[in-house]
């Protein structure tokens, strides 16, 4: 009777591990093209130079959609970089306060500049 409930636990144990992994988010979307990487207080003091070009950089994710995790801002000093995510990871997981890189390309948005990812990766 013991064999029969060991195993039973040995099954259970194991069945809820696999199934964790099987429903969680991945970190990484989108694929990397190898862009070069630029800090994100560049891309925020000028833009304008690298607009509509493929860029590569990391930062901390600050104010996340709290809906769906479409979107984020990357601080640099007293302003931020938006990071735009909807065309990869609509309902990315949320990670406030980590670290993360991106790859994308700077575009218009409202009345300045985003960050219009391509691929992500989550640290």
């Amino acid at each position: 009777m013991r064999i029969i409930l060991t195993l039973c636990a040995l099954i259970a144990v194991a069945g809820g591990y696999f199934g964790f992994r099987a429903t969680r988010m991945p970190l990484h979307y989108g694929e990397f093209t190898g862009a070069p990487a630029v800090p994100v207080s560049q891309l925020v003091e000028t833009p304008k130079e690298f607009l509509g070009k493929a860029v590569a950089t990391e930062g901390t994710v600050s104010q996340q959609c709290k809906s769906m995790g479409c979107y984020f801002f990357f601080p640099s000093g007293t302003k931020t970089l938006r990071v735009e995510l909807k065309d990869i990871a609509m309902t990315a997981p949320m990670r406030e306060g980590r670290a993360a890189r991106v790859e994308g390309q700077i575009v218009p948005y409202d009345d300045g500049y985003q960050l219009y990812a391509n691929a992500i990766e989550f640290k």
